[in-house]
């Protein structure tokens, strides 16, 4: 590992390849491709401030192990934490106090507090029970945290930990009893009976007049009844509330599907529980309370108020189908462990963020604390589906401004919102920001950004005073960032195509970064990769610009078509044609592979990929498969205009999402393409989970017609090229099921010119060497077979 290197310098060799004379690319064999990529250099995984600011900690995988090590930067060589120094270091998630003079910190479940002018440590809590949610009181003096449901708070003072709200999902043992004629004809006739229960009430009332006058009894519980399930809470900082979350007890429950597991430690077969199908009922709605620990007193935050909650945006699908018409307000959740309820630090004020559970709103309510009733002030809504991706908010430091984040402009940006005032954007264009991180004062934001390129992401930040963009990095592929705690540097996470994740810092305001890492083995270094090129491909469809990864030789032989390998990034929602390491950076050698062998490869941002804005993201709604073919066509018409791409020898080839779309250019595209590689493909959008797929296509029983459009399987009839399905047999998110039920339809169909691979121990993402040759051997041999 070599460390200090100059930025320039790195960049210019992790990208070699682009400079000019272009070097001959260095051959790479497709068992070395899909070896264990600690051949490559095991990357950056995390990286994260020290208390000083002058230390950095990151985490790195050993060579050749399964193990992790925590390494210590910033003071010299960077070197690994020994497990007896483990005890001192400071962990990813801190949470400062007001003035930035103390920091808490979770550590192994265990929580500790840091003096930021020292450096002395506190443990706090200790214990088989992780704590969670810490946060600083309101008064600075103490730390709130949670341990399981219940609440407690920290003295720094009396070193003294105490409870200060626990919840039961129980009825009130001394609640009023529901009125019931026997009952008072006893207490009416027997006055020994009547006596006892006065005595009873007599003694609760003192003990709890005592428990209020002795500050060091314990309260009581607080109970939400016997009817309802505990989702999530939320302690304001000056103790007087809760923000409750609640499901019913009852709430409808599909069955979970099992996954059989046939190569297993013991010898036999093993089934599992995997996660539930799409569904029409969806999610369990959610009901938020708001309970006051003076009295204990629970009351509901009714969602009457929010705007558009009682208009059905499918009722028209709901008649058509002759559902039953939707009565009342629609359901909704508030999903506490996404962040959607905010404290102000001083505890005066509240905000949830709600969602319809049918995916087309989201709002942002403030909570009167004194009337239990929700104020909105701020609704998100989409005829296709909310992006909840990139959508959070919270309190400044002056206790009364919301910031948060919206795709309402057709891009995902930042805003602030006064008490009482309206709206104002600190970001605005044809580009996404991402990764809000707030300055101590609140007076500017950090945040990724791409204004240059969809794909070039650097560290922007804004100030709330003139909104204005100040681009600070030029590294081009930034992953992600952090502002050290004294507000001065950023600690950068970047990469390039052919560099792993690493590590440099750099000024907050701005200059000339200071490289700390680079992991990449000799080996790899002392190759030439083939630079993919990024490229804007003209839609012939009415979209936007196309961006995409090219794969090519230096020159083409003049008269020469070359066959053409279309790739499929996975996922959907998620980006591949950027200036960063690719998730894909086996599939990237495999391209210089193709490419030494004679084709030519794109890799494309279809749409419905991420960082283009809310139409390239809502393109497929209730058409999944059907705009992205349009960009892949016009890829293959592109290739052949401009590049010398053969019309008649086109392959394609993807995983997950790109196995979808592998089957979809097959089988709505037979003429185009001649040759395609499924892998873990989604074959019946139906058979698929809930929160993702309900966004696009809403659900079967409602859209029934958009899962029928949307579903290779329905066009399996039109399969005439070569076709190759693999997938890992205990695949937990897409289930295996889905290629078994393709191959069966293509048996019944008498399909010629198919094959289904399976791979017995290989979940989703593929993790041995062993399988991911053999499965991409595959691959390159159908293109070899079919297209040469």
């Amino acid at each position: 590992m070599r460390f200090a290197l100059p930025l320039a310098a790195l960049l210019a060799a992790a990208a070699a390849s682009a400079a000019a004379p272009v070097p001959i690319p260095t051959p790479i064999t497709l068992d070395q491709a899909m070896a264990n990529p600690d051949w490559i250099g095991t990357p950056v995984e995390a990286a994260w401030w020290g208390w000083d600011s002058r230390r950095l900690y990151f985490r790195q995988k050993r060579s050749g192990s399964p193990l992790r090590d925590i390494w210590q930067a910033g003071t010299g060589a960077p070197a690994m934490v020994d497990d007896q120094q483990l005890a001192g270091i400071d962990s990813p998630a801190m949470v400062y106090n007001r003035d930035h003079t103390r920091a808490i910190m979770l550590r192994n479940g265990d929580l500790f507090e840091r003096d930021l002018r020292t450096g002395a440590l506190v443990q706090i809590v200790r214990g088989s029970t992780p704590a969670a949610a810490p946060q600083y009181a309101a008064d600075g003096a103490h730390v709130q945290f949670r341990l399981g449901q219940d609440w407690y708070s920290w003295s720094r003072a009396e070193r003294l930990v105490t409870p200060v709200a626990q919840l039961r999902t129980l009825k009130d043992p001394d609640a009023k009893p529901e009125p019931d004629a026997l009952r008072a004809l006893q207490l009416r006739l027997l006055s020994t009976v009547a006596r006892q229960k006065q005595e009873r009430e007599q003694e609760r009332e003192q003990d709890l007049a005592r428990r209020r006058a002795d500050a060091t009894r314990a309260p009581l519980p607080v109970y939400l009844g016997d009817k309802v399930e505990l989702s999530g809470s939320a302690l304001s900082p000056d103790g007087r509330h809760l923000l409750v979350v609640t499901t019913p007890r009852d709430g409808a429950k599909a069955p979970r599907d099992k996954m059989a597991r046939f190569v297993t430690e013991s010898g036999y077969e093993e089934a599992v529980d995997q996660r539930q199908r799409v569904a029409h009922d969806g999610p369990v709605p959610q009901t938020l309370k708001l309970v006051d620990l003076a009295t204990r007193s629970v009351r509901d935050l009714p969602y009457d108020s929010l705007p558009g909650i009682a208009t059905d945006p499918l009722a028209a699908l709901r008649a058509a189908q002759q559902l039953p018409a939707l009565k009342g307000n629609r359901p909704v959740r508030v999903d506490p462990d996404d962040g959607v309820l905010q404290w102000s630090a001083d505890g005066s004020r509240a905000a949830v963020m709600v969602r319809a559970i049918d995916n087309k709103d989201r709002w942002i309510a403030t909570v009167d604390l004194a009337r239990a009733t929700l104020a909105s002030v701020h609704r998100l809504t989409d005829p296709a589906w909310i992006n909840y991706r990139g959508n959070h908010f919270g309190w400044l430091p002056d206790n009364s401004t919301l910031w948060y984040q919206s795709e309402e402009s057709g891009y995902s940006h930042l805003y602030t919102l006064p008490a009482g005032g309206q709206p104002r954007a600190l970001t605005a264009g044809a580009w996404e920001a991402s990764q809000p991180e707030w300055t101590a004062d609140g007076s500017q934001v950090y945040f990724m950004c791409n204004p240059k390129l969809p794909g070039t992401y650097e560290v922007c930040a804004s100030s709330v005073k003139d909104g204005a963009l100040r681009t600070l990095t030029t590294l081009g592929g930034v992953e992600n960032f952090a502002l050290s705690p004294d507000g001065r540097q950023l600690l950068l996470r970047y990469s390039a195509s052919y560099l792993p994740p690493q590590l440099a810092t750099m000024p907050a305001t701005g200059g000339a970064p200071t490289v700390l890492t680079d992991t990449r083995t000799a080996d790899f270094k002392a190759r030439n990769w083939i630079a993919p090129q990024l490229v804007a491909v003209p839609s012939t469809h009415g979209a936007a610009p196309i961006w995409a990864k090219l794969y090519r030789p230096a020159r083409l032989e003049a008269g020469k078509r070359y066959p053409i390998v279309m790739f499929v990034h996975g996922a959907g929602y998620l980006q591949n044609v950027s200036q960063r390491y690719p998730l894909y950076f086996r599939e990237q050698m495999f391209h210089n592979l193709l490419v030494e062998k004679g084709y030519i490869v794109l890799d494309m941002d279809y749409r419905a990929s991420e960082g283009y804005g809310r139409a390239w993201r809502t393109a497929i709604y209730r058409q999944m498969g059907h705009p992205e073919l349009e960009d892949y066509l016009d890829g293959v018409q592109w290739l052949v205009a401009q590049h010398q791409g053969d019309p008649d020898k086109v392959g394609i080839y993807g995983g997950s999402y790109g196995g979808f779309m592998t089957f979809m250019a097959l089988l709505r595209a037979p003429d185009v393409f001649k040759a395609g590689a499924a892998l873990r493909p989604v074959t019946d959008w139906t058979s698929y989970e809930h929160d993702y797929t309900s966004n696009i296509l809403n659900t079967p029983e409602l859209d029934p017609q958009a899962y029928k459009i949307s579903s290779p399987i329905e066009y399996a009839d039109q399969l005439r090229g070569n076709l190759l399905i693999a997938h890992g047999m205990v695949d937990d998110n897409v289930f295996y099921q889905d290629s078994v039920r393709m191959a069966q339809r293509l048996i019944e169909l008498k399909k010629d010119h198919w094959e289904l691979a399976s791979y017995p121990m290989e979940r989703h993402g593929f993790v041995q060497p062993e399988s991911w040759y053999d499965e991409y051997r595959r691959i390159y041999q159908l293109f070899e077979r079919t297209l040469k």
